[in-house]
């Protein structure tokens, strides 16, 4: 990256004015694909410290013995993972990046294009599983790269560029939902709705589960408010008040469920809950949940 004096983007969309006395970032489709590439072979390997915390923390004060063994396996699997460079899961998921841009930032031209040539590159240089097929209906063939990526941008307030990036599991994903509940139902009918779907089908994500709820925004962006939840490290507590109140609420009835580490009981079905909200339609109340494995690979990265 480069600054510029005197330059603004006033829209990621290649305009810009000319402003006194502003530094803007110069960010480039190289510097993107090296920070993928890097961190997919960080990812592969390390669980987030903050992960690997809580397991350690869950191993210590879980009562049910054979729960506590599957998650002092968990801890030790993360170890070995760390230590001999081998996937931490065999499953090393699909690849999500989000380019977040501030107002000081100007991007040229597309800024993604190199991203599924850093995926290629890192989960063959890695010897990681590739899990992509070309189409979902039509065409099954694995991709034999692990490409294509999912990435997309977003433009923020907040200075800067940041990179989100997660690996995301196939039976995580397939124990997810989105659902259109109406307004009557309520904080109640949320709680209800997310237990409902930890009952039916956190035992099919490798629980202990992170899990992310959105709440609000329509049909098509809340899943986006569920996954954005989840990059939330569980050591970074809600900036929002009722926010931090409702996932206490929803960790301690899913763990209420009794379902447990690797759904062998005990008392940690999750190891947190990451709620984020968004405006909605006078007639809506959008819910996304999307279930987070154990091996909940995500990070972000400042650029």
């Amino acid at each position: 990256m480069r600054t510029c004096q005197n330059i603004r983007v006033l829209a990621h969309f290649g305009m810009v004015v000319s402003l006194p006395d502003e530094n803007v970032t110069f960010l480039t489709k190289e510097r993107v694909a090296q920070v993928v590439r890097d961190a997919l072979l960080e990812l592969a390997f390390e669980l987030p410290a903050d992960i690997e915390a809580e397991l350690v923390a869950a191993c210590k004060r879980e009562t049910s013995p054979r729960a506590a063994e599957a998650l002092r396996l968990l801890v030790e699997n993360a170890r070995i993972a760390r230590e001999d460079r081998v996937a931490i899961c065999q499953d090393t998921g699909s690849v999500w990046v989000c380019l977040e841009v501030g107002p000081d930032v100007m991007v040229s031209g597309n800024v993604l294009d190199d991203v599924d040539e850093a995926v290629a590159f890192a989960y063959t240089n890695g010897r990681l599983r590739k899990s992509l097929v070309r189409d979902a209906l039509f065409d099954r063939a694995n991709t034999q790269d692990n490409t294509p990526a999912f990435a997309e941008i977003h433009t923020s307030q907040k200075p800067g560029a940041r990179l989100h990036i997660m690996c995301k599991g196939g039976g995580s994903d397939n124990a997810s939902r989105v659902v259109m509940l109406t307004p009557s139902a309520g904080r109640k009918g949320v709680i209800e709705t997310v237990i409902s779907c930890v009952r039916e089908k956190a035992a099919n994500a490798c629980p202990p589960l992170v899990i992310g709820v959105g709440i609000g925004a329509t049909f098509d962006k809340v899943a986006g408010l569920a996954k954005q939840a989840l990059m939330r490290p569980l050591d970074v507590p809600a900036p929002d008040e009722l926010a931090a109140q409702l996932e206490e609420e929803l960790l301690a009835a899913v763990n209420a469920t009794g379902t447990g580490a690797a759904a062998l009981g005990g008392s940690t079905t999750a190891l947190g809950v990451r709620v984020q909200t968004a405006p909605c339609h006078i007639a809506a109340l959008p819910l996304a949940i999307n279930m987070g494995c154990s091996a909940m690979r995500r990070g972000t990265y400042e650029l």
